[in-house]
């Protein structure tokens, strides 16, 4: 095809828009030392002077900013009020929110201040990150009850009583689900629940093409109130609530989900024949089993029709290979409906049932799925069928899995120039490590036990992480502590998940704002490792404060510990070795970086967000050096095939000083809800 390798060493551009000049490539996660280093060479006389009699002038610490690890990703305690849709005109109306919270008719007054002034985008995200943290935590409990199965189940002295455990087993198993666990355990008895009273029309912050990973999903943001059923409805009890029906008769639905559970079910998009609930056999072969009766959602639905209420319809479609959803479907909201038609029929299986004709209001974005079968995009199968490819491997066979670059901004199209893609951390010749690999644990093949792991008690006592979908992070630590090379387990130990290459299929692309950004073409579910930010580990203070460099990253993770210069602290429960404790905890210097100017991975590529979907995590294993951690991108969401990814580079607003001493600004382009409009 004539397609560039694009692994060697070109001239150096930092891959900045060539004839297109209208791409603008902003900075990227540039050390602060470095810009405090380039306005000091521009006035070194000034500087110089100031240094020489004690003065506190320009070169005053506080006067830039880092790029924090620490500010990628902040975990909050979701609380939110609830909303009430009020009718204008007999058609549903805007939504209001009111302090309470109310939730099978139990007023709960919750403090929101967490979420004060933040956008219904923003609520939603942080409320399926908190039920994603509580579903790790629970697949972890759960990962450790089939782990104690499986001994007992060894063990002689149990195999007399197999069979009645089996049993006792077997009717609890509806309470082992993660899932579930995190909404009845966690989210509902913390008043977490976004939404919790049931609304008509649109939800703030879910856009027509959003996708939820599980039905979960859907009820704790108040998208759709139960796990199982397939019609959401508003019942005579919501009279007694703070929800304002007096002008509707009741019941009526507020959502469907389409995903092949019905036997009869038509669905053309635009026009879908939904077969009413009841009457099927739940087993997962569709068959009717009874006649179904006009109450509950299927009357809710009738009463929609002739109320004009329109009703959400979601499509869930199986999951293709790479496609990562524990409940093995995804779930995609295709907007807003109107009922226009009912009638009662007998069914394949000969049982009554009902038939529910919807049609798609008009004036919505296109739809984003086709019948039941989701496509988001145009995903490649094939490197002949990517569409502006400059590149068709930008690691030159270095990953497992090959990294193509598109380019269909510029014009003619140029692939990134200016770097040597490299796979592990090159070290500057004066970085010499001030430890020796820790001891390590005893463990054999796999860390099992947490209670005899030494790696383990490191991290608070359990692993960082779970099992699922190849290892995830539960959720963000100030320092995660992995197996090492004098370890007793091998590489697929649970406790080695980011030292494993990466496992998702990416593509570097050019955007039209922001440079070239990298973007999956595969699933990635929350707590996953994404890669680990690589390039030359040197001393801050040997860069070159001449060289227009922006791809350097302050490794300040101990500065994150400690939570200074406005970062937010991550230590919790995590066990430091006695060295580090010696370290200034009080010094804001951060004496080492990575620069990934000349040499780096596809990590360097990876653009800015104010709410990303990535987030930093200081990891440990060669060493216990806490000023020279390995920097993993983690994802902080479950993110869907060709969502951009992104993370914050943690410049404060005002923070970055030009050579003339005043506040320098550069604008942010990532299109955030809560976008800070600056990147600095």
């Amino acid at each position: 095809m004539g397609v560039p390798a694009c692994n060697v060493e070109i001239s150096a551009e930092n891959g900045k828009a060539g004839v297109n000049s209208d791409a603008v490539a902003p900075l990227r996660r540039s050390s602060a030392r470095l810009q405090k280093m380039q306005n000091q060479k521009s006035s070194s006389v000034e500087v110089s002077a100031e240094n020489e009699s004690g003065s506190n002038g320009i070169r005053k610490e506080s006067s830039v900013s880092r790029k924090n690890t620490g500010r990628a990703y902040r975990k909050r305690k979701v609380e939110t009020p609830h909303a009430t849709v009020l009718p204008q005109n007999g058609v549903v109306g805007e939504a209001t929110e009111t302090p309470e919270m109310v939730n099978g008719g139990d007023t709960i007054i919750s403090s929101s201040d967490s979420l004060v002034g933040k956008s219904a985008h923003t609520k939603v995200t942080e409320t399926l990150r908190t039920f994603n943290k509580y579903y790790l935590h629970f697949i972890q409990e759960e990962e450790k009850r089939c782990k104690r199965q499986e001994v007992d189940q060894k063990s002689p002295k149990s195999s007399k009583s197999k069979k009645n455990c089996k049993t006792a087993d077997d009717t609890k198993r509806g309470s082992k689900r993660p899932d579930l666990k995190a909404i009845t355990k966690q989210m509902m008895e913390m008043g977490a629940i976004l939404n919790p009273e049931k609304r008509f029309g649109s939800i703030p912050g879910i856009d027509v093409g959003h996708q939820f990973f599980s039905r979960a999903e859907m009820v704790v943001v108040g998208f759709h109130g139960h796990w199982l059923n397939g019609i959401d409805f508003i019942g005579s009890a919501a009279r007694n609530s703070l929800l304002d029906c007096s002008q509707y008769t009741l019941p009526l639905a507020t959502s469907i989900v389409l995903s092949g559970q019905y036997e009869d079910d038509q669905d053309n998009c635009e026009d879908v024949v939904y077969t009413g609930q009841g009457g099927n056999n739940l087993l997962g072969d569709k068959r009717q089993i009874r006649d179904q009766v006009m109450e509950r959602g299927n009357l809710g639905l009738k009463n929609c029709m002739e109320q004009s209420i329109p009703v959400r319809v979601t499509r869930g479609h199986q999951c293709r290979k790479n496609e990562n959803s524990y409940a093995g479907k995804v779930y995609t909201y295709d907007g807003l409906y109107k009922v226009v038609k009912y009638w009662a029929e007998k069914g394949v299986s000969g049982f009554t049932v009902y038939k529910f004709r919807l049609k798609r209001l008009d004036g919505q974005p296109p739809l984003t799925t086709n019948q039941v079968y989701f496509t988001r995009g145009r995903i490649p199968n094939s490197i002949s069928e990517i569409r502006g490819l400059v590149c068709e491997d930008i690691t030159g066979g270095q990953e497992e899995i090959p990294i193509p670059v598109t380019n269909l901004v510029d014009e003619p199209p140029i692939p990134p120039k200016g770097f040597t893609y490299i796979k592990g951390m090159k070290f500057a010749k004066n970085i010499i490590f001030g430890t020796k690999a820790p001891p390590g644990c005893n463990c054999q093949g796999k860390c099992t036990d947490p209670r005899t792991c030494a790696c383990a008690k490191l991290n608070g006592g359990d692993f960082p992480y779970v099992h699922s979908h190849g290892g995830r992070l539960i959720e963000p630590k100030a320092v995660v502590f992995e197996c090492g090379p004098n370890c007793g387990c091998g590489p697929d130990c649970v406790n080695r998940i980011s030292q494993r290459p990466p496992n998702y299929r990416l593509e570097v692309f050019r955007t039209p704002r922001m440079g070239w950004g990298v973007r999956s073409w595969d699933y990635i579910p929350s707590g996953a490792p994404v890669c680990e930010y690589i390039g030359l580990l040197m001393k801050t203070d040997d860069i070159d404060p001449a060289a227009d460099n922006s791809y350097v990253f302050d490794i300040d993770c101990l500065q994150t510990m400690n939570a200074l210069d406005g970062r937010e602290r991550r230590l919790r429960d995590v066990t430091l070795p006695s060295h580090v404790g010696k370290v200034d905890e009080t010094s804001e210097s951060v004496p080492f970086c990575i620069d990934a100017g000349q040499t780096g991975n596809f990590a360097r590529f990876i653009n800015h967000s104010c709410q990303p979907n990535l987030f930093v995590q200081c990891v440990l294993s060669n060493h216990h050096d806490i000023k020279l951690a390995r920097v993993i991108l983690m994802a902080a969401d479950n993110i869907p095939p060709l969502k951009e990814l992104t993370y914050d580079y943690g410049y404060a607003l005002d923070s970055v000083m030009g050579p003339d001493g005043k506040i320098k600004q550069m604008l942010c382009y990532c299109g955030a809800a809560d976008c800070r409009k600056r990147l600095f």
